[in-house]
């Protein structure tokens, strides 16, 4: 995470739905020429928890474009479902659902998780098993382009990943950038969560802010469960830092922030998309003056998501669609235009190696999606590098400066 079809998440099948599974419901359509075939499209993401908001928004969002797709009979004789799966945030829980998907065998792709960490437990499984998955929210560099991405020698790791966030070796360096170059903060204090993500963007920020001449006065770790950072607080203090940038997600920033203005720490914390939410705002009283980068432009400048706006509202959903709704939509329509092709290319109808077929299909996805064009790089990586600059201001996150950054 740390930056936004065909996929559904399941759990639990009933007889009704095994009837139409695989052979089944292909042979029903191919006999009678009136049943529609079923394609699952798995959803993967925190519903429940600390990071739910988000979690909520990305199950939302995929939804609504299954429900678009088969509105509008975008792949014809195709009717698709999602199914999502709670995984906590907690990467063993990411397993245990990447198993459920690879289980079923009408899920055909599977859209998330929002975690990196998570990610990570489930992308073998999906690519020893030929399933696509597509994240709208993981921005780990190191899950497309593996360890050596930092030394200049990337190597695709995994053949069924994808994502339509870009990475934190781009997010970091545009929060260096902004902060030293647009906020004009000299010294900074660098604090992350160690879990993958957090770790990964603190790395990235710092290699880019110190080759542009700013100073980090001080580092630290913290535990991402803690809610009590008054340790660190009180070293942030001693530093005279100008800012503390935080690599982690918005159910501790929040309070980090809050406890260090309450310390008297005047300066304005900083993260990446991992705060990029309403709950980062209601956690913390003195959020005010905060910062926080989030991939792509804001949906709501976007003429290209005016109808996902709309339509999202008129669907009634009680959740917003946060951070990570327009990378959703566009992650679940990548694996539905990578459906059309395969029925395309097998006489108007799903072929009996269907994830096979829509992993080769990926490749020549293309198209013009909620957040900008969506494609893929050799990696897997999105070609969108669209970056914003947030800033809390009178209670909520106004959009500050936005840029295409260059790999």
């Amino acid at each position: 995470m740390r930056k936004r079809s065909l996929l559904i998440l399941t759990s639990v099948l009933t007889t009704g739905a095994l009837t139409l599974s695989a052979c089944g419901s292909r042979d029903d359509d191919k006999n009678t020429g009136g049943e529609k075939t079923k394609v699952i499209i798995g959803v993967d993401s925190p519903t429940s928890g600390d990071l739910s908001a988000l979690g909520l928004g990305i199950k939302n969002s995929a939804d609504l474009a299954a429900k678009t797709a088969n509105k509008k009979e975008y792949v014809k004789g195709i009717e698709f479902e999602i199914q999502a799966l709670d995984d906590q945030a907690q990467p063993n829980i990411g397993q245990q659902n990447a198993a459920k998907f690879i289980g079923n065998k009408d899920v055909v792709g599977v859209v998330g998780p929002l975690n990196s960490s998570v990610s990570q437990s489930m992308q073998k499984p999906f690519n020893d098993a030929g399933l696509t998955q597509v994240s709208p929210a993981n921005t780990g560099t190191e899950l497309t382009q593996g360890d050596g991405w930092k030394t200049g020698d990337s190597q695709r790791q995994f053949k069924t990943f994808f994502r339509t966030a870009t990475t934190d070796e781009i997010q970091g360096a545009f929060a260096a950038n902004y902060l030293f170059n647009t906020a004009k903060i000299k010294n900074v204090y660098l604090i992350d969560d160690q879990k993958t993500y957090g770790a990964g963007l603190a790395a990235s920020f710092k290699d880019t802010y110190t080759k542009l001449g700013g100073k980090i006065v001080g580092t630290d770790h913290v535990n991402p469960e803690d809610r009590d950072f008054n340790a660190v607080v009180t070293q942030v203090k001693k530093t005279g830092a100008d800012a503390v940038y935080y690599g982690g997600e918005y159910p501790a920033a929040g309070p980090l922030s809050q406890q260090l203005k309450d310390a008297g720490n005047k300066i304005p914390l900083m993260g990446g998309d991992g705060i990029y939410s309403g709950d980062f705002i209601k956690l913390n009283k003195k959020a005010e003056g905060d910062l926080a980068t989030s991939v792509g432009k804001p949906v709501e400048q976007l003429d290209s998501a005016k109808q996902f706006i709309a339509d999202y509202k008129a669907a009634g959903y009680k959740d917003a669609y946060e951070a990570y709704g327009g990378s959703t939509y566009d992650a679940t329509w990548a694996i539905i235009e990578a459906v059309k092709l395969a029925v395309e290319g097998n006489d108007g109808k799903l072929p009996d190696d269907a994830r096979a077929k829509v992993l080769e299909a990926m490749a020549k996805v293309k198209f013009a999606g909620v957040t900008g064009d969506v494609s893929f790089d050799e990696f897997g990586d999105t070609t969108n590098t669209m970056m914003t600059a947030y800033q809390v201001e009178k209670g909520a996150w106004a959009p500050k400066f936005s840029e295409a950054v260059k790999p």
